[in-house]
């Protein structure tokens, strides 16, 4: 069951759940095309051929590191609106969430940049009276997440 089921109050439903866009694969699967060319552009014997493989090897396990923490990090952060709050969970062991009442919100940010724009993810900071949750970074569609946030 996820973090979000098991914290609802009586009354409270989810309006809207986002996740952490899959642009956050793209620097894993670079690596593995790097190593991939890598292996294929190296000789067949001699010292270029011990290095080009012992490089390939190298990229190839910074790659498969790089696409296990992408997918850890998708795989355990929730991001939900509920009719009364606003909730933030990431982490397996070391947990970390936040929370914030809707009466307490006075505004959402969203910030984008072009990539951001182009393929729809963003960063959200909701502001709220006395505090405000720490940047969301790489939210999926950060327009409909501020949306039902903001929405009535």
């Amino acid at each position: 069951m996820a973090y979000v089921e098991r914290v609802l109050q009586p009354g409270e439903v989810v309006r809207h759940k986002a996740r952490i866009h899959w642009v956050i694969y793209v620097r894993g699967f670079a690596l593995l095309v790097v190593s991939f060319v890598v292996w294929l552009l190296t000789p067949d014997s001699g010292a270029l051929h011990t290095i080009g493989v012992g490089l390939a090897a190298v990229l190839l396990a910074l790659a498969l590191y790089d696409l296990l923490r992408a997918w850890l990090r998708r795989w355990t952060t929730e991001y939900a609106v509920t009719n009364r709050r606003v909730i933030y969970k990431r982490g397996l062991i070391w947990r970390r969430t936040m929370e914030m009442n809707m009466d307490k919100v006075s505004s959402v940010d969203v910030d984008q940049s072009i990539l951001g724009r182009l393929l729809d993810y963003g960063t959200i900071t909701v502001h709220g009276a006395g505090t405000d949750i720490e940047p969301i970074p790489g939210v999926a569609s950060p327009l409909a997440f501020r949306n039902h946030i903001t929405a009535e």
